[in-house]
C-alpha cells in the first residue's frame, strides 16, 4: 500500500479544475499503458464539481472515452432519476460520453431488485467480478470522516469479505445506501480523497494522523501505488 500524499490547493474551485486536469492525464496514461481505464466516482460538492471541470476541458477529447469504465464508490438507494441519486448528478457533467455498457451503475429502489438494496450490492459486487482493480477511485471525505458510505463503527467498516455491502440507518440522509467496501477501495491503483473547507479540517487531520480506520473509515482509504489527500487550504488548516 501507499504513503498517503497531501496536495493544498488555495480553494475549491481550484482543487476541481486541478482535480479534473490530474484526472484527464491519468486516464490518458492508463489507456496508454492497459488500452482501457477504470475509473470510481463519487458524488457531492466537489465530485460533481471534478466531473464538469472535466466535459468543460478541452483536454477532454484526448480520452477515448468509449475505453473507460466508471464505477461508483457508493449510490443513494433511490429511485432512477432521483436528483439525489450519484449517478442523476454525473449524467449531465460526464455520462453523455460515455457508452451506456460501460456505466456501471447500481440499480435504483425501483429497478430489477425492487426495494432490496442487498440484492442490488450483490448484484453490484457480480458485476464487478472477482478480482476488480480500478486506476483510479475517486472518494469525498465526510467532517466524521466518512468515505463512499462507509461511516465509522458501522458494520460496513468492519467488513473483509464482501466487495459492495447495502449500508442502512446510515447517520446521513438518505439512510439507506450501496457501497463498496474498504477492500474493495484498497483494490485501486491511485485512490483520490478530495475534500473541502474547515469542517473537514480535524477528520482530515486524524486521518493522516494514522488512526484507525474503524474509528475514521478515510485512513483505511488507500491505493496500491498512490494515495493522494487533495485539501483546499480549510481543509489543510489543521495538519502539522
Amino acid at each position: 500500500m501507499s504513503v498517503p500524499e497531501v496536495v493544498v490547493h488555495r480553494d475549491g474551485d481550484l482543487l476541481a479544475a486541478a482535480t479534473a486536469a490530474r484526472l484527464l492525464t491519468a486516464l490518458v496514461d492508463a489507456q496508454a499503458a492497459r488500452g482501457t481505464a477504470s475509473l470510481v466516482l463519487t458524488g457531492g460538492r466537489t465530485g460533481i464539481a471534478v466531473l464538469e471541470q472535466v466535459r468543460s476541458s478541452p483536454a477532454r477529447d484526448a480520452v477515448d472515452w468509449s475505453r473507460v469504465d466508471l464505477w461508483w464508490g457508493d449510490e443513494r438507494f433511490l429511485p432512477s432519476g432521483h436528483p439525489e441519486r450519484n449517478e442523476t448528478q454525473a449524467r449531465e457533467a460526464l455520462l453523455a460520453h460515455v457508452p451506456a455498457a460501460r456505466a456501471h451503475v447500481v440499480e435504483p429502489s425501483d429497478g430489477r431488485f425492487g426495494d432490496d438494496p442487498e440484492a442490488a450490492a450483490a448484484a453490484y459486487a457480480e458485476e464487478l467480478g472477482s478480482a476488480p482493480e480500478f486506476d483510479v477511485c475517486l472518494l469525498g471525505v465526510g467532517e466524521e470522516g466518512h468515505v463512499a458510505s462507509v461511516f465509522p463503527d458501522s458494520p460496513a467498516v468492519r467488513e473483509r469479505d464482501l466487495a459492495v455491502v447495502a449500508v442502512r440507518d446510515c447517520p446521513k440522509p438518505p439512510p439507506t445506501r450501496v457501497s463498496l467496501t474498504l477492500p474493495t477501495i484498497r483494490a485501486s491503483r491511485e485512490v483520490w480523497l478530495m475534500t473541502t473547507g474547515a469542517a473537514k479540517a480535524a477528520a482530515v487531520a486524524t486521518g493522516l494522523g494514522g488512526a484507525p480506520e474503524a474509528d475514521l473509515p478515510a485512513a483505511g482509504a488507500v491505493g496500491r501505488s498512490r494515495t493522494l489527500w487533495l485539501l483546499d487550504t480549510a481543509a489543510a488548516a489543521e495538519l502539522p
